[in-house]
């Protein structure tokens, strides 16, 4: 979900009675046969930072402190709920380590609900409901904006590996305060007092002083309880293969409509639009949304169903000799599903260059979110590619860069972007199109420091650039199905026949029987956030119906 700036409306600072709101007695009244009343002595703990399906607390009477730790280990409180106030933000309709502590402020009569029941109070009292959803999210907004319940990212923030760590972090929502060694003296400070050597940088600071030096991504989820702990033997109704919007709509409908869901997602929800600094032309929000905020949105309303949110594990391969499938995992685990939606999307695609790898995080970036946008700002920088990607791209950019040029090597952008990005760029006199060119120079030492170009008229750039943002298109994410479906000259997966090559009920059936594929990995989609989340909710209705076939 997006950040917003201390000055937005939108922000929690700016929201308190939204973020912590005071339930009517009518609704309080409500909430009693959901859960159990107790009484609690001041001091005792409710739940523990680390824990996982934590029960919901309501206060009665009293109050509830919500605390973290300092970094001597001492309690720091982050709120007080008082009476007809509620614990708990997103991470309640999931199945993550919570970030925080709580415990009885005072002597106080509580309520009670366990996971179950909370979950049965929020769609059976809508009302409340919506007050707790929109509670939970400022919450966890709020959380992200101040670092508390997170952790510390110490490291040069111009790193490859830094800029990996935190892209995880903030698509996967969880706080964290960055430390940056190239600019910050408090940093170099931290580095000594830990006995750290700057070449070990970056390290994640975790609660209790504990440090993991450049993990991977797989490690920080698992450290901090971003994925979940799955159960190899049970059977899920649905495994939907990746979190992009054509997955997490399929996700939300079928969770929705009853249906076991798990979702497999190798980084975070998303996909490549979660990088799109605003997709402006998606129904129903007139002044844009960003990928992040409309991915973490949805992400939350399909936990809100019930669906189960595996972040940060990748299925690397399926065994489609027996039904259920088996789905394994790139840590030597398993899942099994009588269904499976393949919503891998694609992979960026890359220049052709001999010195592309040296400068991938350490210049050459896929995304332009407002993270890569202040690592650059003040600078000249080069967009590459014609599409929707690039063209967003270049008019988030030009705000905070001196300048932005687009190379494509076609004679112009009106056959591949869209028309008011199309003027937008040609209105700016921050952007500046060079057209029938491409990339033919990169130098630098450690980070990317010089970009050159050659044109078909023969002419030949090189400017002093730190950011090259390269948006050319994608390449399916297939492999891993490994031969059990048939899928297009170009890797994309084949729908709408059977492996007789006979019409499938759905258009979106695969060759292989209660596998369905939606999105960019779709062999003729079209590749467009709505189109994705069209596919991904259509498709619910096949799979209800293969695994509910009516009798003959």
């Amino acid at each position: 979900m997006a950040i917003p700036s201390e000055n937005d409306p939108s922000s929690p600072q700016n929201r308190r009675e939204q973020t912590f709101p005071v339930l009517n007695e009518e609704m309080a009244a409500r909430l009693v046969k959901y859960g159990e009343l107790e009484d609690v002595p001041a001091g005792t703990v409710l739940f523990r930072r680390g824990d996982r399906r934590t029960d919901s607390f309501f206060v009665v009477e009293g109050s509830i402190e919500v605390y973290d730790l300092d970094d001597d280990g001492a309690p720091r409180i982050v709120v007080v709920h008082g009476p007809n106030q509620f614990t708990g933000e997103v991470n309640q309709f999931s199945e993550r380590q919570i970030m925080v502590s709580a415990r009885a402020g005072v002597d106080s009569r509580l309520l009670r609900m366990n996971p179950t029941a909370f979950r049965k109070m929020i769609t059976g009292e809508p009302d409340i409901g919506e007050i707790i959803m929109r509670a939970f999210i400022l919450r966890r907004v709020g959380l992200m904006q101040s670092g508390q319940g997170g952790v510390i990212l110490l490291g040069s923030s111009h790193a490859a590996d830094t800029a990996r760590l935190r892209s995880f972090l903030i698509r996967n929502a969880y706080p964290y305060r960055l430390f940056d060694t190239d600019a910050d003296e408090e940093a170099r400070r931290m580095v000594e007092g830990f006995g750290l050597q700057p070449n070990e940088c970056p390290v994640l600071i975790l609660p209790g002083r504990r440090v993991l030096r450049c993990p991977t991504t797989a490690e920080v989820a698992d450290e901090l309880g971003i994925t979940i702990v799955l159960d190899a033997e049970h059977v899920h109704d649905v495994a939907v293969i990746g979190a992009g919007p054509a997955g997490l709509a399929a996700a939300v409908y079928a969770s929705s409509e009853g249906l076991d869901t798990l979702v497999l997602e190798s980084l975070a929800p998303g996909g490549q639009a979660g990088t799109s600094s605003k997709i402006e032309n998606y129904l129903g929000f007139p002044t844009g949304i960003s990928g992040q905020a409309l991915a973490g949105r949805a992400q939350v309303q399909a936990m809100k169903f019930g669906a189960h949110m595996a972040m940060a594990r990748t299925v690397k391969g399926v065994d489609c000799t027996a039904h259920p499938y088996r789905l394994l995992l790139d840590d030597g685990t398993s899942v099994k599903a009588r269904a499976v939606v393949v919503a891998t999307g694609a992979r960026y695609r890359k220049l052709d260059h001999l010195d592309y790898e040296r400068f991938e995080g350490q210049g050459i970036q896929y995304a332009a979110t407002a993270m890569e946008a202040a690592l650059c700002a003040g600078e000249e920088v080069v967009v590459v590619g014609g599409g929707n990607s690039a063209g967003q791209a270049a008019v988030f950019l030009a705000r905070t860069v001196s300048h932005v040029h687009i190379l494509v090597r076609g004679d112009g952008l009106a056959a591949t972007m869209s028309d008011y990005l199309v003027q937008r760029i040609a209105q700016s006199p921050k952007i500046t199109l060079h057209s029938r060119c491409h990339v033919d120079h990169l130098d630098g030492d450690t980070y990317l420091r010089e970009v050159g170009w050659r044109c078909a008229d023969g002419k030949q750039v090189r400017i002093k650039v730190g950011s090259l943002f390269v948006m050319i298109g994608a390449e399916p994410n297939t492999g891993w199905l490994d031969g059990c479906l048939d899928l297009d000259r170009k890797g994309f997966v084949l729908t709408g026949r059977d492996a007789d090559g006979y019409a499938t009920p759905s258009p979106y059936a695969t060759t292989l029987r209660g596998v369905f594929a939606v999105g960019d990995v779709r062999s003729g989609s079209i590749k467009r956030v709505a189109s994705s989340v069209g596919e991904g909710s259509v498709v619910v209705q096949a799979i209800h119906r293969f695994l509910n076939p009516s009798p003959i």
